[in-house]
């Protein structure tokens, strides 16, 4: 285990115990997201992708150019 984690987890041991409760939420819910495998696409994910393939090839996308303007458009910062 990296000793950074190690010495997170010494650090909770002191936590009462509804906040660990909470920590273990986290990390099970952090874990099972990134442990299942990806869901099955279905057939409207293959056509969309088989749509965007197709803009692909045919050229019909947008530029940096066109992209940067759209941002600048709506940039708030």
């Amino acid at each position: 285990m990296n000793a950074a984690l190690k010495e997170l987890l010494a650090r909770v041991e002191d936590w009462p115990e509804d906040r660990q409760a909470d920590l273990l939420a986290v990390l099970k819910e952090f874990v099972r997201q990134h442990s299942d495998p990806m869901p099955p696409l279905t057939a409207d994910d293959l056509a969309a992708l088989e749509r965007s393939a197709e803009d692909m090839r045919l050229g019909r996308y947008a530029t940096d150019a066109e992209m940067e303007a759209l941002f600048d458009r709506y940039r708030t910062i």
